[in-house]
């Protein structure tokens, strides 16, 4: 059975769905948090809403855009991308010990850095071809490449978004055919940079021992920790009812950023937890699925690439609101409130939908081109676009 071309004015509408599900919870979940704050009751919502337009429009138009020309683009878009991270230490609104946002903290370089680097490591892997297994021509130049973005990263300091970008990155590097050695040798150097991180900024620290320590000193460093957990707790399995949550009174807690998944929890109970894991589940078989089917290395490790990351900041955020991973901060995709992330998200999901546009079906034994630990990924990689121009 051969295979067929996807009509160019089709969309994979199975990956658009569930992600203007989790943007409609979101707004929905936002104003569940935030309409006891301040005078104006829909002043987040009003906000977050003018964001998913925006969000919206930055979709449709990264859906028209033909995804090879981001290859093209790679090195300017992570030029400015690396600027604005230098700009935001020197300009950036200072709030508390860190510089991260612009424009009274509505701007956050540190989102759009992380997919302008998903884009320039994907164009530099896919040209890279069998060098990448090359110490020299692979692991040095990557490590390099990481650690001046996550350096500029972890300076604001904004340790959460520094670890999703490495943890992305990593994942690309192998997914492209980097050897497990060259990772292994990777995380052994990795090591004593996080052992300086926690040394420099104490309430790196802290997150680790409340991780390890939950229960000690509820009412200061764990406290953060303890809220979120008594929110989970308290919405049992059905929740105590959309709006009805009692944990978004006590201050402070950033309810609707850094801790939504809680308020969810809660208000929604562990079957609204379900749910939201649930979607991201789906979104991510979507996205794997276009991934494998894309006309080109780039199309598929460029959408590899989006997909780990998104998928691996909501597994953070969420980890670190039931207190099975450290507690970073990092937004939930789609749901939490931050313009930023919002609109860098939705830029991620257009690009995989323009790879969707251009993807080949294939028949099902074939889909399965990259296969995670094969030593020879690159080569059955390769192998498989030959078949397709063949044919």
């Amino acid at each position: 059975m051969g295979k067929q071309r996807v009509p160019r004015n089709r969309i994979d509408l199975m990956l658009l769905l569930p992600v203007l599900m989790l943007l409609a919870l979101g707004l929905m979940m936002i104003y569940s948090a935030t309409f006891v704050l301040g005078d104006d009751s829909f002043h987040y919502l009003k906000l977050q809403g003018l964001s998913a337009v925006v969000g919206l429009i930055v979709l449709a138009l990264t859906t028209r855009i033909d995804y090879r020309l981001w290859r093209k683009l790679a090195l300017p878009i992570m030029s400015i991308a690396v600027v604005l991270l230098f700009l935001v230490l020197v300009f950036g609104d200072q709030v508390g010990p860190s510089r991260s946002y612009f424009f009274t903290n509505r701007v956050q370089p540190s989102e759009f850095a992380k997919l302008a680097f998903i884009i320039y490591i994907a164009a530099w892997l896919a040209s890279r071809g069998e060098e990448i297994r090359d110490v020299t021509y692979g692991l040095i130049p990557f490590s390099i490449l990481l650690g001046v973005v996550t350096g500029l990263i972890v300076l604001q300091p904004d340790l959460g978004a520094a670890v999703l970008v490495v943890t992305t990155a990593v994942s690309m590097f192998f997914i492209a055919g980097a050897e497990i050695s060259q990772l292994l040798v990777a995380l052994m150097a990795g090591i004593p940079a996080l052992w300086g991180i926690m040394e420099t900024w104490d309430y790196a620290e802290k997150r680790i021992l409340t991780f390890l320590h939950p229960e000690v000193d509820v009412e200061g460093i764990g406290y953060q920790v303890h809220a979120m957990l008594t929110a989970l707790r308290m919405g049992g399995l059905f929740g105590r009812g959309l709006g009805a949550g009692t944990q978004k009174f006590i201050q402070p807690w950033v309810h609707h950023t850094d801790t939504i998944f809680a308020v969810i929890g809660e208000e929604l109970g562990f079957l609204g937890c379900l749910t939201v894991i649930g979607l991201f589940v789906f979104f991510a078989y979507r996205s794997w699925l276009n991934a494998f089917r894309a006309p080109d290395t780039f199309g598929t490790v460029l959408a590899l690439g989006i997909t780990s990351w998104l998928l691996m900041q909501a597994l953070v955020h969420m980890g670190g609101n039931t207190a099975t991973l450290p507690f970073t901060g990092l937004t939930l995709p789609f749901i939490s409130y931050g313009g930023s992330s919002l609109v860098t998200c939705m830029a991620g999901v257009g690009i995989l939908l323009n790879i969707s546009r251009a993807s080949v079906e294939k028949e099902h034994k074939s889909l399965a081109t990259l296969a995670f630990g094969w030593r020879n990924r690159r080569s059955r990689l390769s192998s498989t676009r030959h078949r397709r121009r063949m044919e």
